[in-house]
């Protein structure tokens, strides 16, 4: 393998694992405050990114892009507040059939709107024949976009959990949700605001990978399924950890695709994940209890 080829295959593997940490880090959210498994967390990507090219036509791209991440987080507060407070102590199966239905509820609503036609952003920075030469190989500028927000993102997160009043609250919630509510903290707000969050995270995600990857209503099953793997990979609950996961599986991806077949490139992910299932179930970088959200 040439420099060349190789430094082609890092970059691109970079990209597709900040993008599945931002997917992860989403799960994660949801996770640490409710203890649910939200399988609806790559619809909220999609949305990002279908939203934001419809309304690109009638404003500028920044406008555009941050009023599809408040449109997400609306949608993320509607879903909670209309399917998953009225519930009482539900068990895990049954939040697990919940979020798949309303994944595929929204993935059937988005194909009746935007239809099946394949959709991109602009590039941010040039367009899709600008490409910056590093060691060699020609590297899209939006890649430097995806990878800075991925970590932009951990950064708001880390402060906002660590100084916030709102983020020590979830926190709390996380932790000790009895506990919790005798120190009159509202949860249920606290569970609403963690769907917020996790959609305006997935929608921005959707949003800066578009020109890269284009976006389409079924985009959702696949970046759930490698968000969820990452999740588990880093260790379920521990966000910072999902960084690390997603850019290896992204890495173990980009570069299998020198051996494997691409068509063969989702499999692998599947695969890695009912090893880390069956090896070690709280992940590479968990312990057997998860981390929760002090890990930020």
């Amino acid at each position: 393998m040439t420099l060349e080829l190789f430094t082609q295959y890092l970059f691109a593997g970079i990209t597709y694992g900040s993008i599945y940490a931002i997917v992860a880090i989403g799960f994660n959210i949801i996770y640490n405050t409710t203890g649910i498994i939200n399988f609806a967390q790559g619809e909220f990507v999609m949305l990002g990114g279908m939203i934001s090219i419809s309304l690109l036509p009638f404003m500028p791209l920044p406008l555009a892009i941050g009023a599809a991440v408040v449109l997400t987080m609306l949608f993320g507060a509607l879903l909670e507040i209309c399917f998953i407070r009225w519930l009482e102590s539900p068990g895990v199966l049954r939040m697990i059939i919940i979020t798949i239905g309303l994944s595929i509820l929204t993935r059937e609503a988005a194909l009746h709107i935007w239809g099946e036609s394949v959709r991109s952003l602009p590039y941010f920075i040039g367009n899709e024949i600008s490409a910056i030469g590093i060691l060699g190989a020609r590297i899209s500028p939006q890649v430097l976009w995806v990878v800075g927000t991925c970590g932009l993102m951990v950064l708001f997160l880390s402060i906002f959990f660590k100084t916030t009043s709102v983020g020590r609250e979830m926190r709390a919630c996380a932790s000790n949700r009895k506990a919790a509510i005798l120190c009159g903290i509202n949860t249920r707000n606290m569970v609403t605001l963690s769907f917020m969050l996790s959609a305006g995270i997935g929608a921005l995600a959707g949003s800066v990978m578009s020109p890269i990857t284009s976006t389409s209503y079924d985009i959702g099953t696949g970046l759930a399924i490698k968000g969820f793997t990452v999740a588990i990979l880093g260790g379920m609950g521990n966000s910072m950890a999902a960084v690390g996961a997603g850019l290896l599986l992204g890495l173990l991806e980009a570069f299998s695709i020198s051996v494997v077949p691409l068509a063969f490139k989702d499999a692998i992910a599947i695969s890695f994940l009912l090893i880390i299932l069956f090896v070690r179930p709280h992940g590479l970088f968990g312990s057997s209890t998860a981390a929760g959200l002090k890990e930020f």
